[in-house]
């Protein structure tokens, strides 16, 4: 990427559904899935924080509610 040029961003999620930001010129990364977003670091951000809205991972999520069920 030439400098000065801005960066493109890509949002990734794994298995816990933890989300993450990773450069969208670069293969996905192993354990990852594309979320289907891609943009400035600031859009990606966004776009994190309106999806991501319980931090903790999927496999506690499931234990926590099979406990209070």
């Amino acid at each position: 990427m030439p400098e000065g040029s801005p960066m493109t961003w890509k949002v990734v999620i794994n298995d816990e559904e933890q989300y993450a930001l990773f450069p969208a010129q670069l293969p996905t990364p192993g354990g990852w899935r594309e979320a289907g977003f891609s943009g400035s670091e600031d859009e990606c951000t966004v776009y994190v924080d309106e999806h991501w809205t319980d931090m903790r991972p999927r496999s506690l999520r499931e234990a926590m509610d099979s406990t209070t069920a």
